[in-house]
């Protein structure tokens, strides 16, 4: 029985066609067919052609792959480098900082 996927809001949906066609214009510029780029990449066509389509099925790691081969591999750690968001929140959490209540001295 094939696993289930929760189904993914329709950004993510779209961020993902995008990078499928992404990676279809890298290989047509390329002038690599499906058929290479399926066999460089270790699957078949349809899988490729599911990555190109942007579906979100296929493991994270085929689209690391594929990207790989077209040399886009570096691009993978720029993925969350900059979390402002997470420096911010982080900053503030350092600036709030709880003083304890100093212990009781006993006598």
């Amino acid at each position: 029985m094939p696993r289930k996927t929760a189904p993914l809001p329709p950004a993510l949906e779209d961020i993902l066609e995008t990078l499928g066609e992404n990676i279809k214009l890298a290989r047509l510029r390329r002038k690599i067919t499906a058929a290479m780029l399926a066999e460089r990449a270790g699957m078949n066509r349809a899988t490729l052609r599911k990555i190109e389509n942007g579906e979100s099925g296929v493991t994270m790691g085929a689209y690391a792959s594929v990207l790989f081969c077209l040399g886009f591999e570096k691009d993978l750690l720029l993925i969350a480098k900059d979390d402002v968001l997470g420096r911010k929140l982080q900053d503030l959490e350092l600036t709030h900082v709880k003083k304890r209540v100093p212990k009781r001295v006993r006598n």
